[in-house]
């Protein structure tokens, strides 16, 4: 269902604005994108169905193909999805989240380049210390990384959600599972003391933590959630595909929006969930959305250890041999571009045209099949 209001309704309104609401051109650029996705701006195409019943055409507008788009991720998401299945191992996985203290929100819109890179670098680093430990696993294990930085208010959240398989391979090539029996991976409390100490040794070494600051995140809770497995191999990805093509709102939590402001919904985790209205004014909305654009070449989906693209292959036919394949089910072959009329026919692109606009009535009369 298509939603009533789009992030783009708010650029639109503050179009010769928005530079003013970003900190940087790189900011303001993507929001100028997703403002003219679907638009006359970028051009479009003129595509014709295949299905010699129907043969209908449609001209439709360019897509702008930001990572930022609420409107741009559909496909790319079940295309991610469908190529990751190939890479899953026959055992459990976890969702494990290692969030930054708002303390640092300050040094992530100065440097967000750095601060996110850190987070990555020691939130592995974490991961493969508990996973050497014998205690725990005695193993090198894996992980899928992706970085999401904002909150449900659109407020400023820098927090990684990874998935670790539950075991990982051994020197002697030899798959070893986690000590609980995929139930248990590591402890949560232990594990965010190690994170807060290496964290803030690594930002030390940065040179970006004075003495205040430093003295302020030694005092807060660090905080690392660690899920219950999920149900099978397959169920992981389902749920990793809500995450790596997420982006900060989607167009259907947008309730209104009118001259001056705009409302969402949100939930409140601390509430239990509970949904409940945020009404923002244009430009305050603007800049809560520009904070979470990534800086230019910034990748927010890593591959670690056993799951990097070097090793996962060689990896998993090792598992597979030890204990078997993953179980998946198949799926039926994904179609792009379906006819919106009849629902059956792929679409074939005639003729492409920029923003001057499409070809002329007559061309298209001429296009269409007798």
């Amino acid at each position: 269902m298509k939603p009533r209001f789009e992030v783009a309704d708010v650029l639109n309104y503050q179009h010769g604005q928005i530079e003013d609401l970003c900190a940087n051109s790189w900011q303001a650029r993507a929001l100028y994108a997703l403002a003219a996705c679907r638009t006359a701006q970028l051009g479009g195409h003129i595509d014709r169905c295949d299905n010699p019943n129907c043969q209908a055409l449609h001209m439709s507008y360019n897509s702008c193909r930001n990572r930022h788009c609420p409107k741009c991720q559909g496909h790319k998401r079940e295309e991610w999805i469908r190529g990751r299945e190939a890479d899953l191992l026959n055992t459990a996985y976890f969702h494990v989240v290692f969030t930054l203290p708002q303390a640092l929100n300050r040094l992530a819109l100065y440097k967000p380049e750095l601060l996110y890179a850190l987070l990555f670098k020691t939130a592995n680093s974490v991961i493969q210390s508990f996973a050497a430990n014998h205690k725990f696993m005695g193993a090198k294990t894996g992980m899928i990384a992706i970085l999401h930085t904002w909150g449900q208010n659109l407020s400023l959240h820098p927090h990684l959600h990874c998935i670790v398989p539950g075991g990982g391979m051994t020197a002697a090539g030899k798959w070893k599972p986690a000590k609980g029996n995929g139930k248990y991976l590591f402890p949560v409390k232990a594990m965010s003391k190690v994170f807060r100490a290496r964290m803030m040794a690594a930002l030390r070494k940065e040179s970006h933590l004075q003495q205040p600051l430093a003295k302020k995140l030694v005092q807060t809770p660090w905080v690392v959630y660690c899920k219950q497995p999920f149900a099978g191999p397959q169920q992981v990805i389902e749920y990793m595909g809500r995450y790596t093509h997420k982006v900060a709102i989607s167009n259907h939590r947008l309730s209104s929006v009118d001259l001056d402001s705009v409302s969402f919904t949100a939930k409140d985790y601390r509430k239990g969930g509970q949904e409940h209205v945020i009404t923002l004014s244009h430009q305050e909305f603007i800049r809560r959305l520009s904070l979470h654009v990534l800086p230019k070449g910034f990748v927010r989906m890593r591959h670690y250890g056993i799951l990097a693209s070097s090793l996962k292959q060689k990896v998993r036919e090792l598992v597979e041999q030890q204990i078997g394949k993953a179980t998946i089910k198949e799926r039926p072959p994904l179609k792009h571009r379906v006819c919106y009329t009849c629902g059956k026919g792929q679409l074939v692109t005639l003729i492409t045209f920029d923003a001057r606009g499409p070809p002329p009535l007559d061309l298209l009369v001429y296009l269409t099949p007798k």
